[in-house]
């Protein structure tokens, strides 16, 4: 459902929406797509690679995608990385409206991953303030045994349109081994 929601907001942008590829070395590279109203920032360090997306306009919302290349696989299966992100939430949980750290799963085309919700409570009800972020969600992706992904989108809800732009982007990557085809 998640990823016919992310296409129905592609198709509505029609001739807006832009498709990024980010080359991930030895390692193949991802593809997202997003419409042209965010940007992307690139920021590489050691062995990994930082991605910002952010709007190009007044939109209170951004995501961040922090891609690592581990020597081992410690997450190897879906248990393990979900109890991983339920356990790396643990911090937002008592000041968030949620109490609790309850995983959700990605819908990806490949691999698998989790994110955890938080609404800060002092926010809510009250309007937008721009880079003062009502809501977060954290997660990881899992997208090979050498890949790992974590993200973090920020906004003023999880219904609303960025949030949901934002979450399509990310369900929707497009991963292609090196050298292959995509997966």
């Amino acid at each position: 459902m998640k990823k016919i929601l992310a296409l129905l907001f592609l198709t509505a942008g029609g001739l807006c929406a832009q498709s990024q590829k980010f080359d991930l070395g030895a390692h193949g590279s991802i593809a997202v797509y997003i419409d042209d109203s965010w940007k992307f920032d690139v920021s590489d360090y050691g062995d990994g690679r930082t991605i910002m997306v952010t709007p190009k306009g007044d939109v209170n919302a951004n995501c961040q995608l922090k891609i690592t290349f581990p020597d081992n696989d410690h997450y190897d299966t879906k248990n393990r990385l979900r109890d991983h992100v339920v356990e790396s939430a643990t911090p937002f949980v008592d000041q968030s409206v949620e109490g609790k750290a309850v995983p959700r799963e990605y819908a990806l085309q490949t691999g698998y991953g989790y994110h955890c919700d938080f609404t800060d409570p002092k926010l809510v009800g009250k309007p937008p303030v721009k880079d003062d972020y009502k809501t977060i969600s954290l997660g990881m992706i899992h997208l090979t045994p050498e890949i790992l992904i974590e993200v973090q989108i920020q906004g003023d809800g999880f219904a609303s349109d960025p949030f949901q732009q934002l979450l399509g982007m990310v369900e929707g990557m497009e991963f292609t081994p090196p050298g292959g085809d995509k997966k």
